[in-house]
Order: structure tokens, then C-alpha cells, then sequence
């Protein structure tokens, strides 16, 4: 049994939405965003969750109790629900406590973890979840490789079964750096996603990466959100 007292620290709560992003695009979704991130990608289109220097982290974060977000949840149809960040994984305690949670309550009918790929998840998390929407980082977001690309979690989160591997894409040329993790790693399915937080950015990365993608026989996501409501926040 969960612990519903234990706390967690929020950004925001937002939904019913879709999900706009990877194998569940277009389905209905509540979104749990988590506040903190150890990685500060250049073009992270959620900075308000760790970066100081853009944003008042103190307005951005609350501390809630889990059965808070548990009540929030109830207050709609029990569909999917995605925890995400930030790196939700930075809170594996809470995290393990509200995904129990909501498995025990029936309050989604599926979860989904969105990490970045360099934290092991809990067997705890890892038996609650549908999926873990993992997105290791490419080399244009600034990170160092050491930073990004962490061997040993990759390995545990493709040996897990529940994985599926999304990257931000800039250009046709970083296909070869995904290439490369894929066959040394085992990664797959494999899901490219363009980068652009701007309708008109995202819709012409996917025409450029189409093709390209369909060769290596990978899926392609869009960015649904971005799509309908541009960078809107809580949408």
C-alpha cells in the first residue's frame, strides 16, 4: 500500500489535454509535471522547472501531498495520466508512491513516465507504469557526453520491456548519433521527434526528417500541442 502522505514537489497539474508526443499522440491525458531537472538542455521547453536564471523557481514549485494529486485525478474520466518533468526521477519515492496509487485506485487506465534516461527507475515505479517515454539527450542540447548518455540506465531501462525511445531532432545529420546508441544499445521502438516549440518550426523539421526517417525504418512523432495551441502552457 501507498503512501498518500508523503509529499511531492510540483510544477504544475494540467489536463484533460491530449498527449502530444510519441506512441500516444491524440489521446486524451492529464499531465503531473514534476519541478527539478539535474540536465539544463539549451532548448529545454520547460526550463520554469529547474532553471533559476529565467525563472522564480519559488512561484514555480509547490509542495503537495500525493493524495492531492490523487483527488485531482478522480475529478475526471480515469484515462491516461503522464508524470513528467523535469526529470520526474529526480523524486523516486513520491513518484513510486503516486503511481501505486493510482494503479490501486484505478484513476488511469495507463501511465506514462517521460525521463530523460539517466536515472533507474524503481522496481516499485517500473511495475505501476504502462511506459516510460525515454528521451536520451542528442549532442546539440549542450550537454556534455557524460551528462547525457549514461550506459548503465540505458541498459536496465531496454532490459525493462516497457521503454520506448523518443528523440529530439534538429536536423537530418543527428539521425547518425541516434543510429549509433540504437546498435550499441538495443534501443528500440524508436520514435524522432522534431525540436520547436513553434507550429511552423515543428511542421517543417518533420517534412525535412520524413523521409530520412521512413529509410531507417523508424516512427516519426509529432508534437501535437505545439501543433494546435503553439508554446501555451498547461495545454
Amino acid at each position: 500500500m501507498s503512501d498518500v502522505d508523503c509529499e511531492i514537489v510540483v510544477n504544475e497539474t494540467f489536463g484533460p489535454t491530449f498527449q502530444g508526443e510519441g506512441p500516444s499522440t491524440g489521446r486524451y491525458a492529464r499531465f503531473v509535471r514534476l519541478a527539478g531537472c539535474h540536465l539544463s538542455c539549451r532548448w529545454c521547453d520547460s526550463a520554469q522547472t529547474h532553471d533559476s536564471t529565467r525563472f522564480d523557481l519559488d512561484a514555480e514549485r509547490r509542495i503537495v501531498s500525493v493524495e492531492s494529486i490523487l483527488d485531482w485525478l478522480a475529478t475526471g474520466p480515469a484515462a491516461l495520466t503522464v508524470i513528467t518533468g523535469g526529470e520526474p526521477l529526480l523524486q523516486r519515492h513520491a513518484v513510486a508512491n503516486l503511481v501505486a496509487s493510482i494503479r490501486d485506485r484505478v484513476l488511469a487506465t495507463d501511465i506514462e513516465i517521460e525521463t530523460s534516461g539517466t536515472i533507474v527507475p524503481t522496481p516499485a515505479i517500473a511495475s505501476a507504469v504502462s511506459r516510460f517515454n525515454v528521451s536520451p539527450k542528442l549532442a546539440h542540447s549542450g550537454l556534455l557526453h557524460h551528462q547525457r548518455i549514461r550506459p548503465a540506465v540505458l541498459r536496465s531501462l531496454a532490459a525493462e520491456g516497457k521503454s520506448v525511445w523518443k528523440f529530439v531532432v534538429q536536423d537530418v545529420g543527428d539521425l547518425d548519433e541516434i543510429q549509433e546508441l540504437v546498435s550499441v544499445y538495443g534501443l528500440q521502438p524508436v520514435w524522432v521527434m522534431p525540436e520547436g516549440t513553434d507550429s511552423a518550426t515543428v511542421l517543417d523539421r518533420m517534412r525535412l526528417l520524413a523521409d530520412p526517417v521512413l529509410r531507417r525504418g523508424w516512427h516519426l512523432s509529432t508534437r501535437l500541442h505545439t501543433l494546435l495551441w503553439e508554446n501555451d502552457r498547461g495545454r
